[in-house]
């Protein structure tokens, strides 16, 4: 078969994230139709996570080709460009504080970038409550998509955009994420200002991370009074298990925690015991290094699908970046098959230089040096 013009192919984005959206936005600026599918039900079907820094080199400049980058930045916190450095008992050992017209990597909590996403695309784009099983075809089109509902579409370019357990990668790679051996436990503090001030103020506008070499913490700031504390460990991926304890046993956990950090001070304490709810264990992931796979003219990845790493600043930005070269490539090549050919000529070396770079990045996270990431929700699902 031979591969159709990207203006009269039927292009299938699966997955509503940033990356997924951030492409089907471009090519609709470009006049070429896309489709975007996603499990979730509906766009508020649960919480997008935490904040998110978009840099000024790769998430910016898809926003840019976007035609959104004024509106990303009426909305973003360059105050939230701020960093502290915190020793266990809660001394600042290092701060970092954005200039007044500082903009290389403000601040945007993922929920609010998903809705100026959505809210920039032609009605019915996005198809809700469609979960992906199985993509089936010839490797040279037309594809088929089999949804979980029984339904299933054929389409001629299908482009994973769908996160670490990617539904789409199985038709082009065998890969699978790892345990890295780090996890988190996320955990929400809400009215910072007025219910958890020592918290409050121990963050600051920004960030804040502390550890001790074998466990850390890292604190976001998110808008709406709201902070966000990772607990990074070393554990098994089965430490809950082991232990006989569920993420629902929030006393449970809490006592092994409090046992756990027993030699950090009170102060700093509270970010593991004063939270409003329950935990939420986010064990970090990574495909191998590096990930590739041989060129398909009808299946693509891009962001966690093609490339995921120890979430340090990189993820949705290179997500995003991944979006803007596949949809340009569409736009300005004469067939699918040479625009895929094109954006993975550059994304795939890219993203092997950074995931090896990043190899062993979850070693930063637990240490008492200052760590270059941007938001510990950044490259997992």
């Amino acid at each position: 078969m031979n591969s159709p013009e990207p203006a009269h192919a039927g292009i299938s984005i699966i997955g509503a994230g940033p990356g997924g959206l951030t492409c089907a936005r471009i090519l609709q600026q470009h006049g070429i139709a896309v489709t975007v599918y996603d499990r979730d039900p509906g766009p508020d079907a649960r919480n997008q996570g935490g904040t998110l820094d978009l840099h000024a080199d790769n998430g910016q400049i898809a926003l840019r080709e976007a035609g959104l980058l004024d509106e990303f930045l009426a909305l973003a916190r360059p105050e939230g460009q701020e960093m502290r450095q915190l020793d266990p008992a809660g001394t600042i050992t290092s701060h970092q504080v954005p200039a007044p017209d500082e903009l290389f990597k403000p601040e945007i909590d993922r929920g609010q970038l998903r809705t100026l996403l959505l809210d920039s695309l032609r009605p019915g784009t996005v198809r809700w409550g469609r979960a992906l099983d199985t993509v089936s075809g010839p490797a040279d089109g037309p594809r088929r998509l089999h949804f979980t509902d029984g339904t299933s579409i054929e389409t001629d370019l299908v482009i994973g955009a769908d996160g670490a357990f990617s539904r789409v990668r199985p038709a082009v790679s065998p890969a699978v994420p790892g345990y890295t051996g780090v996890s988190f436990l996320e955990a929400w503090f809400s009215d910072v200002e007025n219910r958890h001030p020592e918290i409050a103020e121990l963050v600051g506008a920004g960030s804040a991370h502390a550890a001790d070499g074998e466990r850390g913490l890292f604190a976001q700031r998110n808008s709406g009074n709201h902070i966000r504390v990772y607990i990074i460990r070393r554990v098994p991926l089965d430490w809950m298990s082991t232990r006989e304890l569920t993420a629902a046993d929030t006393d449970g956990v809490r006592a092994v925690l409090l046992d756990e950090y027993a030699q950090w001070s009170p102060r700093m304490r509270r970010m593991i015991t004063d939270n409003d709810g329950l935990y939420i264990d986010r064990p970090i992931l990574a495909l191998p290094v590096p990930h590739s796979w041989e060129h398909n003219a009808t299946v693509t990845l891009l962001g966690d699908a093609a490339h995921l790493m120890p979430p340090l600043g990189v993820g949705v930005n290179l997500a995003m970046l991944d979006a803007c070269e596949l949809a340009l490539a569409l736009a300005n090549t004469a067939t699918v098959d040479d625009a895929v050919r094109a954006y993975e000529k550059t994304m795939l070396p890219r993203s092997a230089e950074t995931a090896k770079a990043l190899e062993h990045g979850t070693e930063h996270l637990l240490s008492a040096g200052v760590p270059d990431f941007g938001g510990a929700d950044d490259a997992q699902p």
